[in-house]
């Protein structure tokens, strides 16, 4: 039994939705379970009608629905019979109940995050019922599963966090046995509290539904279908022909999702590595191309760096003060007003009586900077990103920062750190620099390649 995860992008129109049932039909003797994100772009337009449904905005909110509403009933498929009107009044449902939230947030002129958690999930709902209905069309038993109904959260929402124990046993008892004999298909990014309300878990949930419905049914393994082949030696939007990695450990791809991956999400591995269970990332566009298999254990590798990570918008903050030298509790001064503003820091370098480190959410920024210079001196440099050079052979490696700073010797480098885990080298350069200093650093350490790792 297994996973299967299609992205925003594998199921944005007919043709995509057609590609999927193929890929499902492949694979159908190990008895999938698939889930999907919403279609395109959909979230974010849902998002976006709730934002001006709050505000008051009632005609623009209502736009944006209809507008959505025409692409699902004209990128639904195209089915005979009482099929396609199932799906069409299933469709008009969804958006009639939608029309009626919006109209209601418009007039109260507020969003709570309980209504954004609603509205975000539509895309979802529908996205399921679609390929359900696809698969169905196709000659392939399906049965569709509300999300909501076994992934069970607590009440934070948009960042709901999944109560494991309690969704792993309904996902045993509601899920496992069904696909025993149907392909069940089931929506990403959502669940439902206990008491019944939608929540979300975060952007990106739908990758870590998609490693809690495995975990919870003891798959063999996740696959996570997306546009890419894979996971790469570097961000293909600035080195175009990178190199597909092959396999790679968790811990790998943990911290290469962190530090800027976009083909997973940085959540995604964690029930796959307490049920050791191995995720595979696949190009739905190319499902002929190996993709790139994470594993539990480190794969012997010739090269001493797997990929070269990044993240851009990133903030520096100098902390600074002379009053803290010899005193005890600086460090937790700071890190109280981070996790009070709920700021996570990505990289942090220490001194005696000063403190660098960096963010990527600046929505509190001005009120963390106001308080900490209640006991300190702050300054703030914008437009910053971070690199890193990520592998598990970093550890055993000498002479690795000494050639990552070699090629980049005209570059002004702002803070350097390796992680606690030895598993990354990074460092923060501005913005403008990033990529001639990724050209640069993926030349040197992928000049030449280990052929069982690399493609």
């Amino acid at each position: 039994m297994i996973v299967m995860k299609f992205g925003g992008t594998s199921v944005e129109s007919q043709e995509a939705i057609v590609r999927v049932t193929e890929i499902v039909r492949s694979y159908q003797r190990k008895h999938p379970i698939v889930v999907v994100s919403a279609m395109g772009k959909t979230t974010n337009k849902l998002l976006e009608a709730a934002v001006e449904a709050g505000a008051g905005r009632r005609e623009q909110a209502l736009v944006i629905v209809d507008q959505l509403r025409a692409h699902h009933l004209v990128h639904g498929l195209p089915l005979a019979g009482a099929a396609s009107a199932e799906l069409d009044r299933f469709i008009r449902t969804h958006f009639e109940w939608l029309d009626d939230l919006v109209k209601g947030l418009a007039v109260v002129g507020e969003l709570s995050p309980r209504s954004m958690d609603a509205i975000a999930s539509v895309g979802e709902r529908l996205s399921s019922l679609v390929v359900t209905f696809a698969l169905r069309a196709a000659g392939i038993p399906a049965q569709h599963v509300d999300s909501r109904r076994v992934i069970l959260t607590d009440d934070r929402f948009t960042q709901a966090q999944p109560l494991l124990e309690e969704t792993y046993l309904l996902l045993k008892e509601n899920v496992r046995c069904l696909a025993e004999t149907s392909v069940v298909v089931m929506g990403g990014f959502m669940g439902a509290t206990k008491d019944g309300h939608t929540t979300t878990l975060g952007r990106g949930g739908s990758d870590y539904s998609a490693s809690i419905v495995g975990a919870g049914i003891d798959a063999e393994e996740i696959q996570i279908w997306t546009d890419v082949d894979g996971m790469l030696t570097a961000d293909p939007r600035i080195i175009p022909d990178g190199h597909r990695v092959k396999s790679i450990s968790f811990a790998e791809a943990a911290e290469m999702a962190y530090f800027g991956a976009k083909v997973l999400h940085p959540a995604t591995v964690l029930p796959a590595v307490e049920k050791n269970i191995p995720v595979l990332i696949l190009n739905s566009r190319r499902p002929e191309v190996g993709g790139t298999r994470i594993t539990p254990d480190a794969v012997d590798c010739r090269n001493a760096v797997k990929s070269i990570s990044c993240k851009r918008g990133i903030t520096i903050l100098n902390i600074r003060s002379t009053r803290m030298l010899m005193a005890h509790g600086f460090l937790r001064r700071i890190f109280e007003l981070f996790d009070r503003y709920a700021t996570s820091v990505d990289m942090l370098s220490t001194s005696e009586v000063s403190v660098s480190l960096t963010v990527d959410n600046q929505e509190n920024l001005p009120l963390i900077c106001e308080e900490l210079r209640h006991f300190a001196d702050v300054s703030v440099e914008h437009e910053q990103a971070i690199v890193c050079l990520i592998g598990e052979n970093i550890r055993h490696t000498p002479g690795i920062a000494g050639r990552a700073f070699q090629v980049l010797h005209t570059t002004n480098i702002r803070m350097i750190s390796q992680g606690a885990s030895r598993l990354n080298l990074g460092f923060v350069i501005a913005d403008a620099d990033l990529e001639p200093a990724v050209f640069a650093l993926h030349e040197e350490f992928f000049s030449e390649l280990d052929p069982a790792v690399f493609d």
